[in-house]
């Protein structure tokens, strides 16, 4: 179980080119991955979204990569412009020559004049600079994975105890839904004595029936059965390598219908208190989940 948010950061060096890649991620439904590229890399995108989604599932990524170039590799993209390395030579010289100066002008002196040196118009090549970005890229996942992994340990932790609490709450709905019908039983009986009917407590046929339909509307032993099976599946999902998020959201919305149902069937004021505190156990796991990859 991983977490969606973390942050990874690699640099790598390859052909005179070095590479940093920033990776940064938040919680999101869906996966909505950003990719910030120089200009002259913007060649490799489809590149870099295809080796992040081969291990992001899920959330909202951003990629941040900057290139620079060594001094060797940045004057193989630079070109000299003659003419107006020219118009300074001529203009330098008789600058001096007006000004009455002996000082000659040097290369140097033309190379620094502004628009001298010049980029190449045709863009750094990509395929150059890939084996640098793949490497720095390769390291930004591995630092940005072990982050999302060792939060997902702290998450798939809260989420155990939320589910322990459920089943523990569970188990309390279950062993009180039997006395239920008893209790609404002696009820009815006592009701009846008080009106001074009390030919018709005992085995009457009338009440039974009425027992027996209220035990029927209030029966929740199928919403108990499926609450297991959401636990179970739940542990299965937990003790799993795979992306479980969307799966565990599923579950939350399931196990909350399964709640709600027992609610509108409780007639008793401690399943009453078990459904308020299963649902606000159920809360907090639906927010945790909304954490998980």
């Amino acid at each position: 179980m991983n977490s969606m948010t973390g942050y990874g950061r690699g640099c790598a060096t390859h052909g005179g080119y070095r590479v940093t890649v920033e990776l940064s991620s938040v919680n999101r439904k869906q996966a909505d991955i950003q990719v910030n590229l120089p200009r002259e890399l913007e060649a490799l995108e489809s590149r870099v979204r295809d080796e992040i989604n081969r291990h992001i599932a899920r959330g909202r990524l951003t990629a941040r990569i900057s290139l620079a170039a060594s001094d060797a590799a940045a004057a193989r993209h630079l070109h000299v412009n003659r003419p107006l390395a020219k118009a300074y030579a001529r203009e330098f010289t008789q600058l001096a020559t007006s000004l009455r100066l002996e000082a000659s002008v040097s290369l140097d002196t033309i190379l620094r004049a502004p628009g001298v040196l010049q980029p190449n118009p045709e863009t750094t090549d990509a395929d150059e600079v890939w084996p640098a970005l793949e490497q720095a890229l390769t390291l930004g996942l591995k630092a940005l994975l072990r982050m999302r992994q060792r939060e997902g340990r702290h998450l798939a932790k809260d989420l155990r105890t939320r589910i322990s609490a459920l089943r523990t709450l569970a188990k309390t709905v279950a062993g009180r839904a039997p006395e239920v019908a008893e209790r609404y039983r002696a009820l009815l009986l006592d009701r009846i004595r008080a009106t001074g009917l009390a030919e018709l407590a005992g085995d009457d046929e009338r009440l039974l029936k009425e027992v027996a339909f209220f035990a029927e509307r209030s029966d929740i032993t199928e919403e108990i059965t499926r609450l297991e099976s959401h636990f179970q599946q739940f542990d299965e999902c937990a003790s799993g390598g795979e992306p479980v998020g969307r799966m565990l959201d599923f579950l939350a919305q399931e196990m909350n219908r399964e709640v709600n149902t027992i609610g509108s069937k409780a007639n008793d004021s401690v399943l009453s208190r078990a459904v308020v505190a299963m649902k606000a156990e159920l809360e907090r796991f639906r927010e945790q989940v909304q954490n998980v990859e």
